[in-house]
């Protein structure tokens, strides 16, 4: 993303592998996936049945804008792969290069909610992770290691757009719609230690508690946070049901809290996230119960993997619908 323009770039989307997309069927279903978080907040998709992930070329010059044949032939195939296992998640989506995050690639699809323009973004984490997959081939210096794994690691989140541009009839940017000024509150510590401290996990605990039910803990999970300066829903369900469950919270939520950004900000430069914070009570007793039902019945559940590593499940009591 350019953070001076705040704009998400396509810088070129692959011929072969969106006809791969466009014809998934509307009914497909996947096989099982549970989405779940590693301790270190990571969202990942637990799978019934093994995925392999291809070996990939590591370094690409970012000023070369389409990628290399070795990495679109790996990357088809991949894609191919997980279309077929899992068809419902790639079902409307469009996959696009970033020639800054390789191993992350990104598939996106559009919405519009009343005058609204949402920008849904599916990024896949290829990077190999020690005890939580197989190697089959070793990787080099220049190629990533292939490897099977039932865990396919993602970012799934609902972006809110000022603009879309377009040339000869395809997006080539998305120009994200900011709603925070500033998330940068100074630093702490001396010398080598010096670290910055920035208000968006504070933000993004205060947009989360106002639709979520009453004492519900649901951390690593946060249905609304802040990130590229605005305000994101996160959708670990990342098929079509679960974007839609999401997306007219979200809608609602920005018309809430736009208007009271400022006063939001200014309450956090201070004074760390509370339940008792009066702008915080404020908004929560304006939030109407019906935006609540939406996330009735979610949960997380902290459990040791079979390598005594810390994760936690997420849970959809209420179907989605």
């Amino acid at each position: 993303m350019d953070q001076l323009s705040n704009e998400i770039r396509v810088a070129y989307a692959d011929a072969e592998i969106n006809a791969v997309l466009a014809a998934i069927p509307e009914n497909a279903r996947s096989s099982t996936h549970k989405p779940r978080y590693t301790q270190n907040e990571e969202l990942f998709l637990e799978l019934a049945e093994d995925i392999l992930v291809p070996r990939f070329p590591i370094h690409h010059d970012v000023r070369a804008d389409e990628p290399s044949a070795p990495y679109a032939y790996a990357l088809r195939d991949f894609v191919k792969q997980l279309s077929s296992s899992l068809p419902d998640i790639y079902f409307g989506l469009t996959y696009f290069f970033d020639p800054a995050e390789t191993l992350r690639p990104r598939f996106y699809r559009l919405y519009k909610v009343e005058d609204s323009i949402y920008l849904y973004i599916l990024r896949l984490d290829l990077l190999y992770r020690p005890f939580l997959g197989e190697i089959v081939e070793p990787g080099t210096n220049d190629v990533t290691p292939a490897y099977r794994t039932r865990r396919l690691f993602i970012e799934s989140e609902l972006i809110p757009l000022e603009a879309v541009m377009w040339e000869l009839g395809r997006a080539k940017a998305f120009k994200v719609r900011q709603l925070v000024s500033n998330t940068w509150i100074g630093e702490t510590g001396r010398g080598y230690l010096v670290r910055g401290i920035w208000m968006d996990n504070d933000l993004s605990k205060f947009f989360s508690k106002l639709v979520l039910p009453e004492g519900v803990k649901t951390y690593p999970f946060y249905p609304l946070f802040c990130k590229y300066k605005t305000i994101c829903a996160e959708t670990p369900q990342p098929g079509p049901e679960g974007r839609k469950r999401m997306l007219p919270l979200l809608h609602r939520a920005i018309g809430l809290l736009a208007p009271e950004m400022e006063r939001i900000q200014n309450s956090l430069y201070n004074t760390p996230f509370s339940e008792t914070m009066q702008e915080y009570t404020e908004l929560r007793n304006r939030v109407p119960p019906a935006w609540r039902e939406v996330l009735r019945g979610v949960s997380t559940r902290a459990y040791l993997n079979d390598h005594d590593m810390k994760e936690f499940s997420l849970e959809f009591a209420a179907p989605v619908s």
